[in-house]
């Protein structure tokens, strides 16, 4: 039963099985998703900048 076993593995693990890689195609970004990251980095500069007042205080 293992003899078998391994066969079988064997041959469902040959590359004829196996599908190719397709890369994936990247989609372009919105405005509305510019506009979101837009506000993100701004809020994390903002948030850096009160982290630094914050430290600079002590």
């Amino acid at each position: 039963m293992r003899i078998i076993a391994s066969i079988m593995t064997v041959i469902l693990a040959t590359p004829t099985f196996a599908s190719t890689y397709e890369r994936p195609i990247p989609q372009a970004q919105s405005a509305t998703a510019e506009f979101w990251y837009a506000m993100a980095c701004i809020a994390l500069v903002a948030a850096m900048i009160a982290v630094q007042q914050l430290v600079a205080r002590r």
